[in-house]
């Protein structure tokens, strides 16, 4: 009982095929930093020593003010008596290489990593409508295992996408059995 979900973005401005978020949430959106501070550390006063960064599409906190997802990993590793920092889900093409360096060099911010993938076949990424190519999530699996070999590197599929024909089920089972996820 020393973890906490701290739901720090809501809503999304992606409109994936799949996907009803931006209709039944709304746009991205997120508090400033200082107040998601405010909130960490009430938790932490409540004797908490791990907090999991949550949202819909926890990459594009702060767009709405300004600020990144990044200031606030800098941030948060100051509060005192927080041990551990998660984050949870962050898109592939959201996740940044300045992002991956810092959580590589924290001493707080633990290396694992939850990142979409949906599909490891570019046309089907396409209909989906997702943001990047599958090409975009090799580099962040690889820039993290570079960084950090012992890095925690998850990832969501989906099977049975319309359309979605033998080859492109194989070539994505292959595109993943070739990746340290």
């Amino acid at each position: 009982r020393t973890r906490s979900f701290l739901k720090i973005q809501d809503g999304c401005d992606y409109y994936c095929t799949f996907c009803a978020i931006p209709f039944a949430r709304g746009r991205s959106r997120s508090d400033t930093i200082e107040n998601t501070l405010k909130q960490a550390r009430e938790v932490v006063s409540q004797g908490q020593k791990e907090i999991i960064l949550t949202g819909v599409n926890i990459g594009t906190f702060g767009k709405n003010h300004g600020e990144s997802l990044y200031e606030l990993l800098v941030e948060m590793e100051k509060i005192e008596g927080l041990n551990r920092i998660r984050i949870g889900s962050i898109e592939p093409n959201l996740l940044t290489d300045q992002i991956i360096a810092h959580i590589a060099q924290s001493t707080k911010i633990l290396p694992h990593f939850h990142i979409p993938l949906q599909s490891g076949n570019n046309e089907l990424l396409r209909l989906m409508k997702r943001k990047y190519l599958r090409e975009v999530f090799a580099d962040r699996v690889i820039t993290i295992k570079n960084l950090m070999p012992l890095a925690c590197v998850a990832a969501d599929v989906i099977i049975g996408f319309p359309g979605e024909t033998e080859e492109h089920f194989v070539d994505t089972s292959k595109f993943s059995e070739g990746l340290p996820v």
